[in-house]
């Protein structure tokens, strides 16, 4: 019985131990991305060069989509501190890539759409961390429509629908809604996993765990945008 009670204390140590670090290597990475984005604005050398070639955007998400493949691949036997700078790069890179939101909506509406995101991705978040639902089942789903999004971002990119990008905006904001509740959980039983376990596997699971819900929430944004974004041009 005692024995059981020590497990069970544990696990409960080591999930929070995991989810406070998952949370405060988020809100890093959300600062770190924030300054990149504040001085690639405030720099005519740095937006010229980011933004003057049409070609740049792409091997920013190219090199972008190499650090998550990097990340991800690498949870179970990279060290923890390569990890962490793998993650800290990422979220200069991807704060280059942001600048471009900041450059073409106002201020205000960009304020204001963030706040609706971060405040949606808490209450989901914490859905997912305390429901005794099982979400697994989700992940399939989820993943298949992410999938139908990018494609369908890609081939935009080329049509420049105005109402297909709307469709994109709202189907994106149920999927990134579902992937916040879907990771949180996923993180938690990882958590209750690894109770006892080397804390290096812990500090490494913590990176991957925060680097998902870290584009969960971007992601979350840059479909609101789509309704509480203001040009700067109107």
């Amino acid at each position: 019985m005692r024995s059981a009670l020590y497990a069970g204390d544990l696990d409960a140590r080591s999930t929070n131990i995991l989810m406070r670090s998952v949370y405060e290597w988020m809100t890093i990475g959300l600062l770190v991305s924030g300054l990149s984005a504040f001085m690639v604005t405030h720099s005519q050398a740095l937006i010229q060069l980011l933004f003057g070639n049409p070609y740049m955007i792409w091997v920013l998400l190219l090199i972008e989509l190499g650090l998550v493949v990097a990340i991800s691949a690498g949870m179970n036997k990279m060290q923890v501190s390569t990890a962490r700078v793998l993650f800290i790069l990422f979220s200069i890179v991807d704060g280059m890539t942001l600048a471009a939101i900041l450059l073409a909506f106002t201020e205000a509406s960009i304020v204001t759409t963030f706040f609706v995101a971060a405040a949606t991705f808490g209450v989901m978040s914490l859905y997912g961390y305390f429901t005794d639902k099982d979400l697994s089942s989700w992940g399939h789903l989820l993943f298949a429509a992410l999938i139908g999004i990018i494609i369908a971002i890609v081939v935009n990119f080329f049509l420049g629908s105005p109402m297909l990008e709307w469709w994109i905006s709202v189907i994106g904001v149920i999927v990134f809604v579902g992937l916040t509740a879907y990771d949180t959980q996923k993180i938690k039983e990882m958590g209750e996993a690894l109770a006892g376990d080397d804390p290096q596997a812990l500090n490494r699971v913590a990176i991957v765990g925060a680097l998902a819900l870290y584009l969960d929430l971007i992601n979350l944004f840059l479909m609101f945008l789509e309704f509480f974004g203001q040009s700067r041009n109107r």
